[in-house]
């Protein structure tokens, strides 16, 4: 432990270096993830006629911005990392350093958000010219919880997709499994929709999943939509999520390594 907390700082600078390299690709991933000005748009033109179960045309605005700019600091690509590297082999190169591969693939990750962030923050300032600022919280407490469910959202939206990743050593590919993952993501994080204009039992399936804890609980305590009483239970199940997640992908690599000869490596 002692060791990976000192190699930190150095492995954060070659992810920052890596992220400034290949700008051009991140780049391009982050375009991936610009479906909710889509969405903004479709459901903003609705509710210029009526609102829509309480969502206004410029709820809708704060709504989708928060989710673009959640989406564009949380996402991760790991999946994609672990994926090529083990079918390739080159995941030997992680394992002969003395830290964990797991956490150099999520500082390399971590290392990456200051650039994405950039890309984000035009997309917060519209939000705000748009809403007047109206629908952010302002109080210290929410903006602090916020920030403990963004971090939250980073660390379990890591681990799931890591654990993906990791199926690589039993799989050719699990390129088809993210498909089915993102496909989930979509409906049941509150990726396209709000949860709120869901049927219930969508709704009640949301809250037995880990996905809603990636997206959805950091944009509806930015915008609002999360009483202020209710962010110690929001927050306590998605931290439970994140270590519960971080256990699973931590088993998952470590029994997969042991399978690693099987792909060259």
């Amino acid at each position: 432990m002692r060791r990976e907390l000192s190699a930190l700082p150095t492995l954060l600078r070659i992810g920052l270096a890596e992220a400034v390299a290949y700008r051009a690709e991140m780049v391009v991933w982050m375009l991936t993830m610009t479906m909710p000005l889509v969405s903004l748009a479709l459901w903003s033109a609705v509710a210029d006629v009526a609102p829509v179960a309480g969502f206004a045309s410029g709820d809708f605005a704060a709504y989708f911005l928060a989710t673009l700019v959640v989406r564009q600091v949380t996402g991760s690509w790991v999946v994609w990392e672990m994926n090529q590297e083990i079918r390739s082999g080159t995941l030997v190169r992680r394992l002969l350093r003395p830290v964990s591969p797991l956490l150099t693939y999520a500082c390399e990750g971590v290392a990456a958000v200051p650039l994405r962030s950039l890309v984000a923050l035009p997309f917060a300032v519209a939000g705000l010219v748009a809403t007047g600022g109206s629908r952010l919280p302002h109080d210290v407490t929410t903006w602090v919880a916020w920030g403990v469910s963004m971090v939250g959202a980073w660390l379990l939206g890591f681990a799931l997709l890591a654990t993906l990743g990791a199926l690589a050593f039993y799989l050719e590919s699990t390129t088809a499994l993210f498909d089915a993952y993102m496909a989930l993501f979509l409906v049941f994080s509150g990726y396209l929709v709000p949860l709120e204009l869901l049927p219930a039992w969508v709704r009640a399936v949301a809250r037995a999943l880990p996905l809603r804890y990636t997206l959805a609980t950091p944009v509806e305590i930015l915008v609002g939509r999360l009483p202020r009483a209710a962010l110690a239970g929001e927050l306590a199940a998605q931290w439970a999520w994140v270590v519960a997640a971080w256990a699973v992908a931590t088993f998952a690599f470590r029994r997969g390594v042991r399978r690693f000869a099987a792909y060259g490596g």
